[in-house]
């Protein structure tokens, strides 16, 4: 079993930032592919980033050079700095992980192990 807790979510307005992390625990190796997705009301979960099996970084297009995803192996722990928030950005951000030998495209990823959640609000 693997637990996920994520945090740094909150209430920003339009341009600012915020740094979510999230601490995992249990069965996970830092080799384990790990994503950062998210869903808004009324809208279908995307994948805002996640992190390939051999430590590349992927996006989602409409990131656009705004968020960086970031892993630390020592601590298990995923990051998400997003920078030049937008209302379209708020939602609930949610990480997922799974473990690198059943893949690590987000769909993969997406069948794995799953947090709570911390919500994103960014005001005009």
């Amino acid at each position: 079993q693997v637990q996920l807790l994520e945090s740094g979510g909150g209430s920003v307005q339009t341009g600012g930032s915020l740094r979510l992390s999230c601490a995992a625990s249990g069965q996970i190796s830092s080799s384990d592919c790990m994503a950062w997705f998210r869903q808004a009301p009324g809208k279908e979960r995307e994948r805002v980033a996640h992190i390939g099996d051999e430590g590349r970084s992927y996006y989602g297009d409409f990131v656009k050079g705004r968020f960086t995803i970031s892993k630390d192996n020592d601590n298990n722990s995923l990051y998400l700095q997003m920078n030049s928030l937008k209302p379209e950005d708020a939602a609930m951000y949610y990480c997922a992980a799974r473990s690198m030998v059943l893949g690590c495209s987000p769909d993969a990823i997406a069948d794995g192990y799953w947090g709570q959640g911390t919500q994103v609000t960014v005001s005009s």
